[in-house]
């Protein structure tokens, strides 16, 4: 499928980074699929920032919960348009990435927005991306207080040393003693048949405040388990003393930071949770020098998921905002 193939090309505006004062091509959005992630993913990672709403997981794990759809202008600007990134469900775009200045980008979406009668409302912007709107004209700002994504230091996930990571360590150290001759293994085709068996088994106990995102959630996890091969995803698999998967992870590197989308464990093994998230961070801080932080995204207002987030001392959480465009 041609991304753009529904885009008008007789315009300069489409096919040029900086736009002049010539007539542009209609804005025309279209549904996202799997084939897209190639296309789209370096745009979504010109983004500048560790949102982990600019990642193929990020977007395309929830494209048909929060009704993405995407238009790419001149093969190198993405603009997606959904819902808000909160429980009010309001129409709402992305922050246009890619080569287009943002100054440009705003100004070809407040015209749409103007020949389609609608605001010009952006969700879900990082606070390292604000200012650059509020520069545009800002109508209203919102902050996003459940949809925060949660940073942590790589090398604290790591080593879990120093007194605050005390029972984070005991739990590692009890699987540990548990399961001699456990074993990690990088989530590849050998395993891929075995753990989509092991996850669609899994009894998961709800992570989401919200059941209908819950269960979206579980079945986008196993799409991606069976289109894995299409995901830009690092993951691993824990095995027991027994060689049976216990826990696994999928995550993805963008510059110095890991995003972390899948996280699933057996909660009736002891330890099985804090033993993937050490190792897992061990390994990708061995593979990749580069990596500073990762982020375990947001908490969606769950009390319980803000709890076991807040358990491993994030280094900071990095707010998102709603954002109302002045006309």
């Amino acid at each position: 499928m041609t991304t753009n193939s529904r885009i008008k090309s007789s315009s300069a505006r489409c096919t040029r980074p900086v736009l002049v004062a010539e007539p542009a091509a209609k804005p025309v959005f279209e549904p996202f699929t799997l084939s897209d992630i190639q296309q789209t993913l370096p745009m979504l990672r010109s983004s500048r920032s560790r949102s982990c709403d600019f990642t193929a997981g990020g977007v395309f794990m929830w494209v048909d919960y929060f009704g993405y759809e995407r238009c790419i202008v001149g093969g190198d600007t993405l603009f997606i348009r959904g819902l808000s990134e909160d429980f009010t469900r309001r129409p709402a775009f992305s922050l246009p990435v890619g080569r287009m200045p943002l100054t440009e980008a705003v100004a070809f979406l407040r015209e749409y927005c103007h020949e389609n009668g609608i605001p010009l409302f952006f969700s879900a912007i990082p606070e390292d991306r604000l200012e650059e709107l509020r520069e545009l004209g800002v109508e209203q700002v919102e902050e996003l207080t459940d949809w925060a994504d949660y940073i942590y230091r790589a090398s604290d996930l790591a080593t879990l040393t120093g007194k605050a990571y005390s029972k984070k360590r005991n739990h590692v150290n009890r699987f540990i003693s548990d399961n001699p001759g456990y074993r990690l293994e990088t989530i590849d085709d050998s395993n891929l048949p075995e753990l989509i068996d092991f996850f669609s088994a899994l009894d998961i106990e709800s992570e989401k405040v919200d059941p209908v995102m819950s269960e979206y959630e579980r079945e986008q996890c196993l799409d991606v388990l069976r289109n894995y091969h299409l995901y830009p995803f690092e993951g691993a698999i824990l095995r027991d003393g027994e060689g049976r998967i216990v826990a696994f992870t999928a995550g993805e590197l963008v510059g110095d930071t890991l995003i972390l989308h899948i996280e699933k464990m057996r909660h009736d093994v002891s330890g099985a949770g804090e033993a993937i998230n050490k190792f897992f961070a061990e390994k990708m801080l061995a593979e990749h020098p580069e990596l500073q932080y990762i982020n375990r995204e947001d908490d969606s207002g769950d009390p319980g998921l803000r709890f076991a987030k807040e358990s491993y001392h994030p280094a900071f959480r990095l707010r998102k905002y709603n954002v109302l465009m002045k006309a």
